[in-house]
């Protein structure tokens, strides 16, 4: 519908339409501006008054001779601000009011005037909870679309740097910031991305960047490992941008979409970075091993304890001292399930409560489940480590393909046996090997397709670049 010049029709229209009556939140004040009749719209709470204030002084000074013929010259004359717009469709004019733009229109003129002094609650930039360093900056995305785009804009002041925005959502409008560099950036797969953003037809993104994840990557839902990675960490964003990767922002989501990654790339973190070479390279190294570890470790020893006659003899300590009145397979099983239970639970936990509870739930949970013969003392050993492994990376998607991959693999081991435990291995092998990045590449990317140079620095970290793009390209 497009805009109108009479001012008492656009009243009429827009109190019908937001329903001015029923929301209180909806604000709309009649004024008289240069002896023409006006009306200003804003979202309480979504404005910045003191701008309101100032612009509202300016425009009850104007004289009925001073007012220009066209909103764009009022515009230019008459709003001392450095963000206005004019729009001319009623529908624009909805969408943008209730994105927290102030919108006002003038008898006589046939655009709506806008000034985005707009301002969100939000709170302040601290550390994330889950992405910790030993060393570096201390703050984070939060859930405000516009303090992200700044915190990258902060540490790369390039031109290059482009965030081109859209909107999701038939009612939501979710706001999505798409960051890349130019001359860096794989084109083709920046084409492919914008192309499936604009190709989405959703009510809205009620779960935020999952939902729209989702969207961009429908193919292959059973494959439990991750195909993006997810940072709340300004500085492993803008690192990822000069790489040339793409990270996509969305508004009330405190984290970033990293895209294309691989499994490499969600496994490094940026401690690797934050420490010279050679500790950095121990640390990535560990986390790998560990992370391995997780996967293999419980299988494995299930497959050892059903096949004592492999076991070399300074191994025969691994055996359980007494025989358990419950199978060793359920044991596992049960306490799989049983430590997500307890994370659950930690998270539901009031924060005073967290540290006395958890206490009382290792000391009673696990020393009367083993006494009472629910478990034995090395199951409950084996399972403590791999779940401490389980938080060696800071990925929950990956911690979680892993935690499905072991269930998977201890199910087909306790009845399979040897054959069993090789059809799991094999079959976490090929969910890796056969999954693939957004742009349709491969997931282990250097190692198929094999690179070597490349596959070194994935597994060693070198010293970082002293020397600038400007020369390099010189």
């Amino acid at each position: 519908m497009s805009f109108s010049a009479k001012v008492e029709e656009n009243i009429r229209f827009f109190n019908q339409k937001l329903d001015v009556e029923t929301n209180f939140d909806v604000v709309y004040r009649v004024l008289t501006i240069g002896g023409r009749r006006a009306c200003l719209y804003f979202i309480d709470g979504f404005t910045k008054d003191d701008v309101l204030l100032k612009l509202l002084q300016i425009w009850e000074s104007i004289k009925p001779e001073d007012m220009p013929e066209d909103a764009h010259t009022f515009s230019k004359q008459f709003i001392p601000y450095g963000e206005i717009g004019l729009l001319d469709q009623a529908d624009d004019v909805i969408t943008q009011l209730l994105m927290g733009v102030s919108c006002f229109f003038i008898d006589g003129y046939s655009s709506c005037l806008t000034v985005d002094c707009r301002t969100y609650p939000a709170r302040g930039v601290s550390e994330p909870e889950k992405d910790k360093v030993m060393r570096g900056s201390r703050d984070g995305f939060v859930e405000t679309l516009i303090f992200n785009t700044a915190l990258i804009r902060r540490r790369i002041r390039d031109p290059k740097l482009t965030m081109e925005i859209f909107s999701v959502g038939e009612s939501s409008h979710t706001d999505i910031a798409v960051c890349y560099m130019k001359g860096r950036v794989d084109t083709d797969m920046l084409d492919l991305i914008r192309n499936r953003i604009r190709a989405i037809r959703v009510d809205a993104l009620t779960m935020n960047q999952e939902s729209l994840a989702e969207c961009l990557y429908p193919n292959k839902w059973y494959n439990p490992f991750p195909k993006f990675k997810f940072s709340e960490r300004p500085d492993t964003a803008a690192a990822s941008i000069l790489e040339g990767s793409v990270v996509i922002l969305v508004d009330n989501s405190p984290a970033a979409m990293i895209l294309p990654s691989s499994v490499f790339d969600i496994i490094e973190e940026a401690d690797d970075y934050y420490f010279p070479p050679v500790t950095g390279t121990y640390l990535r190294l560990s986390r790998m091993t560990t992370s391995l570890l997780a996967l293999m470790l419980t299988p494995t020893w299930l497959l050892l304890l059903q096949n004592p006659q492999i076991l070399p003899p300074w191994l025969r300590f691994i055996q359980l001292a007494e025989a358990p009145y419950v199978p060793l397979i359920m044991q596992l099983l049960i306490l799989e399930f049983a430590i997500d239970g307890l994370r659950l639970a930690a998270i539901n936990t009031p924060t005073m409560l967290t540290t006395p509870l958890s206490v009382i739930a290792g000391i009673v949970l696990g020393e009367y489940a083993v006494s009472s013969g629910w478990f034995s003392s090395e199951t409950m050993l084996y399972m403590a480590f791999v779940t401490i492994a389980t938080y060696s990376q800071a990925s929950f998607e990956l911690g979680y393909a892993l935690k499905f991959m072991r269930v998977i693999l201890l199910i087909l081991t306790a009845f399979f046996d040897v054959w069993g435990y090789a059809a799991g291995v094999l079959l976490s092998a090929c969910a890796v090997a056969f999954n693939r990045t957004l742009a349709g590449k491969s997931y282990i990317y250097p190692l198929i397709p094999f690179r070597f140079s490349e596959l070194k620095k994935r597994f060693l970290r070198g010293r970082l670049p002293h020397e600038s793009t400007q020369q390099k390209e010189n």
